[in-house]
């Protein structure tokens, strides 16, 4: 089974919100790019909160996630899987992020969203207990994976969007 590896988070100082997927699928990894995958929702769900279009180039996707105070990141640095499933991955081979290093250089960090419950399981089970000081506000929003494909997408996009909001609004979400 193939070790695959994370990218580095997505953050700045202005960083108030992290969004927390839990490691990216063969397109994102081919293409060196977080929610690359064309039926992924992310970048739509995203484009109605900070402007920036799915269509427009990833870098200024970034710039305009940066702007809107919000950071995004995986639980898992590095793990074994076949595909793109995270039902794939081996749960012997997971490896999470350095998330206490994270938060010291991100004082910011008020509230986690989880990109889907696998997102939220790893990171409750291999970061929380090791974890002194971080967030107390966490959320699981519905994966924005087209694998997910029980919820409506525009399900999707109001459980995303009634979250995302208030949090970006300095509001609990």
């Amino acid at each position: 089974m193939p070790l695959v590896e994370s990218f580095l988070p997505i953050a700045n100082a202005r960083s108030r919100i992290l969004i927390l997927g839990s490691m990216p699928g063969l397109a994102s990894l081919a293409a060196g790019q977080y929610y690359a995958h064309a039926q992924n929702l992310f970048w739509h769900i995203l484009a109605e909160i900070t402007g920036a279009a799915p269509g427009l180039p990833y870098a200024v996707r970034v710039r305009a996630l940066k702007a809107s105070g919000i950071a995004l990141w995986d639980v898992l640095a590095a793990c074994s899987r076949e595909g793109s499933l995270d039902s794939a991955i081996d749960e012997a081979t997971i490896r999470v992020n350095d998330f206490a290093a994270f938060y010291r250089s991100h004082p910011g960090i008020a509230q986690v969203f989880f990109n889907g419950a696998k997102a939220e399981a790893s990171y409750r089970r291999h970061v929380l207990p090791a974890l002194a000081h971080g967030p107390a506000r966490c959320m699981r929003l519905p994966s924005t994976s087209p694998a997910h494909a029980a919820m409506p997408r525009a399900q999707k996009y109001g459980a995303w969007n009634a979250a995302l909001r208030p949090a970006l609004a300095g509001r609990a979400g």
